[in-house]
């Protein structure tokens, strides 16, 4: 797996040819491709697979990036509500609506079957630890006693990632049991 960060998406040729290749990736994913290659996603982006070879490590760093892309927005901003149970249930539910949308799963679904070794970071991982700081940030600098950001990825995100994942069922009765789950260990 790629160490490098997700990179920018870059205009003209190059930008035109990273989108064939995202959405040759989603193409396959979204039909359930059984094996996905590089020789197979650059047939479908009409690119060579020499470019998919020199940009990325392996199957799994494309995978992981167009997961990063599509399971995230650049800017992507968590709730601030004023009030930590709510901020973090809203962003739980958002989350789940999000990733329980059906090329969403796939997504995730791809990425998971395409490691094949454990991972010594995972950017979507990194973007959910960024947003959950700054809801315990603002929890804490408006005196709230709140979770730690581990906390609420362990007990808040991974599981709804988990469930999404293994087919599971996810509702936002589930995203809020969640949430009080965590505070409870705090309180």
């Amino acid at each position: 797996m790629s160490d490098r960060a997700a990179p920018s998406h870059p205009g003209g040729r190059s930008g035109r040819v990273l989108a064939a290749i995202y959405t040759a990736v989603g193409e396959l994913v979204g039909e359930g491709a059984d094996k996905i290659s590089f020789p197979v996603i650059a047939e479908r982006a009409g690119v060579n697979p020499t470019t998919l070879y020199r940009r990325w490590n392996d199957v799994g760093a494309l995978l992981e990036e167009v997961a990063v892309a599509a399971l995230t927005r650049d800017g992507e901003s968590v709730p601030d509500t004023g009030s930590l149970e709510q901020d973090l249930t809203e962003w739980a539910n958002i989350i789940a609506r999000d990733i329980t949308r059906p090329l969403r799963a796939r997504y995730l679904r791809a990425m998971v079957a395409a490691r094949l070794e454990i991972v010594s970071r995972c950017l979507v991982t990194e973007t959910r630890r960024e947003q959950a700081s700054e809801v315990v940030r603002r929890a804490r600098e408006r005196g709230e006693t709140a979770p730690t950001v581990s906390q609420i990825l362990d007990h808040i995100i991974a599981p709804l990632y988990h469930h999404v994942v293994f087919a599971l069922p996810v509702d936002p009765g589930y995203a809020r049991r969640l949430v009080r789950d965590v505070l409870a260990m705090v309180h």
